[in-house]
């Protein structure tokens, strides 16, 4: 029973991720036909980062009373039903309002699985489960690429995604009596006996933690760069390599296709490689990515650019949310967890819309140095961790 709970998990991974790529590739041709500016695709990331933000924080609350199951299934319904509400819409205040519950469903659903898998399965697991995100982040741009050129239009694009999430939520559904000895599981995965059941950690003892504020910002910057990333590289390309939206639309989903393949090639490389080892090769990768995409105006080389910066995020996100009970308490995990989810949706909420304005007003094309910022960012607060937390107990080794 446990190998199929582990596969109604994979399965909800790949419901989280398919929405999250939908708005930039179809944000090019969505503009047009709504009548705003380039830079509203930002108003509408915050808008959903922001519930994201507010359901990760209340994640431990409601995974202590309710359970890993019942928050997974009832946010993914909640996803389902703000997609149907996008593929409606032909307001731009319209799409703004379905974002909401859009957001609120994601972060429930990313910060409770997360400590589960972090909890009682090994890193090879966690990559892979973030690999099944990648999965559902690289096929929604392809949905939405047939959509646009057969004449569905975008909300054609959006609706076909809201019905495969709808199933995928009644299967979760269908699965709860799986989770049932969710709240009340005494052993991880490597045997040890867990603290029982707890009240809620204070916000105060999670940021009094060492090394937890760096580690926060680490995920802050790594949101934004890969977000930022999601929601703009088909405008980029279409300005940098003056190629059609339709074709810029299948052409961003290659950079989800690299973090897809990347967290399919790390599963393995944990059996090798500490997560420190492998989120420091991802950050390089990501380096030589950015300087592709910066050589003048060769299209061949940004695509191929923004699918070695997918491969150089693979290993990052799922490497350091895997480490999180070994490195700052098992009893403090789901705490420590929904706020590196709300720091990484912080910046989802504020680095695209900020590139968004600078587009908008200054340089399009200014993309691969924005992203140079939130790299260096990223890799000094991942150091800063390493040395304040050098002395902890570390099962990840980092």
């Amino acid at each position: 029973m446990f190998a199929l709970l582990i596969a109604i998990i994979y399965l909800s991974f790949i419901s989280l991720g398919l929405p999250d790529s939908l708005l930039g590739s179809a944000w090019p041709v969505m503009q047009g036909q709504l009548g705003v500016p380039l830079s509203f695709a930002g108003i509408i990331s915050m808008v959903i980062c922001a519930g994201t933000v507010i359901s990760s924080l209340l994640s431990d609350r409601l995974t202590r009373t309710f359970g890993t199951g019942v928050v997974t299934a009832v946010s993914v319904g909640m996803t389902a039903g703000a997609l149907f509400a996008f593929s409606f819409g032909n307001r731009f205040w319209m799409l703004a309002l379905a974002a909401v519950p859009y957001g609120l469903g994601a972060g429930g659903v990313d910060a409770a699985l997360n400590n589960y898998v972090a909890l009682h399965l090994k890193a090879r697991h966690m990559s892979w489960l973030h690999c099944m995100w990648g999965v559902g982040a690289s096929v929604s741009p392809y949905i939405m690429s047939f959509a646009l050129t057969d004449g569905l239009g975008w909300n054609g694009g959006y609706r076909i995604v809201a019905i495969i999430q709808i199933v995928l939520s009644a299967c979760i559904f269908l699965s709860l009596p799986l989770w049932k000895s969710d709240k009340t599981k005494t052993d991880n995965a490597d045997g040890q006996p867990l603290s029982g059941k707890q009240k809620p950690v204070g916000f105060r003892a999670i940021f009094g933690t060492k090394g937890a504020i760096a580690c926060f910002i680490c995920f802050f910057a790594y949101c934004s760069l890969e977000q930022t990333t999601m929601l703009w590289a088909s405008s980029y390309m279409i300005s940098y390599n003056s190629i059609t939206a339709e074709r810029a639309a299948m052409f961003a989903s290659l950079f989800f296709i690299g973090i897809m393949s990347g967290r399919a090639v790390n599963g393995f490389l944990t059996l090798k490689f500490s997560d420190k080892t492998l989120i420091r090769a991802g950050l390089a990768i990501i380096a030589a990515g950015i300087v592709f995409i910066i050589i003048p105006s060769v299209q061949a080389l940004t695509i191929a650019g923004f699918i070695i910066i997918g491969l150089g995020c693979a290993p990052v996100y799922p490497c350091i949310i895997h480490m999180t009970p070994s490195l700052f308490g098992e009893d403090k995990s789901q705490a420590m967890i929904g706020v590196q989810m709300a720091s990484a949706y912080l910046g989802s909420c504020f680095a695209p819309p900020l590139y968004g304005l600078i587009a908008n007003n200054v340089w399009l094309d200014a993309l691969p140095y924005y992203l140079i910022f939130f790299l260096a960012l990223m890799a000094v607060m991942h150091e800063i961790v390493v040395v304040k937390t050098k002395n902890n107990f570390l099962r990840s080794n980092i």
